[in-house]
């Protein structure tokens, strides 16, 4: 490898390196911001979310596509948000925007031509308007409600011209935004996978193992009376890898498994004469109904077994779920 190739490669990692410290210190000013105009701002917002307004956010250029990202983190959250390009608005699309909602528009400069076009149309709907800019002394934060300062000391472009720690500041404070809402309103869990019904996050959040579990037929389960060689034959039927035993009540009193199946073998007795309940495991982890897919997946590993019983108070079978049940919902 030549000197000059090696000399290329240490630049790009101090320029890298460079780039990461100076837009952390552009977030850690950001701190000491966090006070009266920032309660101010989300007092506002939860105001207009709890009287079932949305929060439409605004930008252009690269404030728009930061603007992008707030209003989807907002909407993720719980806060019903929409972004709203401020030139189309101009044409048409300030009728997205009602007397019921709350603007956050967003403009390093403070003074975005395209902004300033529309702002008389959103005074003149009485909504509140937050601002986030570099300039407090700009157009845009004079008119605002409430403006929150997200100025940096420089931009990490060398030449001090590409949003770089402007837009990651910007896009800090309205993570604290949305945050703070979500805790306000106190957003679950459960909320928010509702949100997110399709991805991995909702299926761990949403599914439950009443969802998925094998019912009626389909659940393996032999008698106290019957021998190991037809308990075998119930497990083949079911491809479970394991078998409930149950007494005459019709109540669960142990399970025959794969790990029980090896066991026995050694033990070299015979499968067509030998019952099942001096094989099998007396009693077994056993869950309830409601539980979630993904607690039920915690439980199979700190156990290290590769399935269960889905049983009433009573014992009563309702449902039998394994390892390969989870994988096939992705709950991993």
């Amino acid at each position: 490898m030549t000197t000059e190739i090696l000399d290329l490669k240490e630049k790009f990692t101090v320029q890298g390196k460079k780039v990461i410290e100076i837009e952390l210190q552009a977030i850690k000013a950001l701190s000491s911001r966090i006070g009266k105009d920032f309660n101010l701002a989300c007092e506002l917002l939860l105001s207009c979310i709890q009287n079932r307004g949305r929060v439409v956010v605004i930008g252009m250029g690269k404030s728009g596509h930061i603007a992008r990202k707030i209003a989807a983190t907002l909407a993720s959250t719980g806060s019903p948000a929409i972004f709203v390009h401020p030139a189309e608005a101009s044409h048409g699309d300030m009728g997205m925007i009602t007397d019921n909602d709350i603007a956050i528009a967003i403009s390093n400069s403070g003074e975005t031509e395209e902004i300033l076009t529309i702002l008389p149309l959103i005074k003149r709907l009485g909504i509140p308007l937050i601002t986030l800019t570099g300039n407090s002394a700009s157009t845009l934060a004079k008119c605002a409600s409430v403006n929150l300062d997200v100025s940096v000391e420089k931009e990490a472009c060398a030449l001090g011209l590409a949003p770089t720690s402007s837009t990651t500041a910007t896009l800090v404070m309205g993570d604290a935004v949305a945050i703070a809402l979500l805790d306000a309103r106190g957003f679950s869990s459960e909320d928010f996978a509702m949100s997110h019904p399709g991805g991995k996050l909702g299926r761990r959040l949403l599914l439950k193992i009443d969802d998925i579990m094998h019912t009626g037929k389909n659940i393996p389960i032999v008698s106290y009376t019957a021998t190991v060689k037809e308990a075998l034959m119930e497990m083949t039927r079911c491809s479970l890898g394991m078998t409930g035993v149950i007494d005459d009540e019709q109540s669960l009193i142990g399970l025959f498994t794969d790990g029980d199946l090896r066991r026995a073998f050694e033990s070299n007795i015979n499968i067509h004469t030998t019952k099942i309940t001096q094989v099998m495991t007396k009693g077994g982890k056993v869950i309830e109904k409601g539980l979630l897919a993904a607690e039920a997946l915690r439980l199979m590993e700190t156990h290290k077994i590769n399935g269960f019983f889905v049983v009433d108070k009573q014992r009563k079978i309702l449902g039998a779920l394994n390892m390969h049940d989870l994988l096939r919902q992705r709950v991993l």
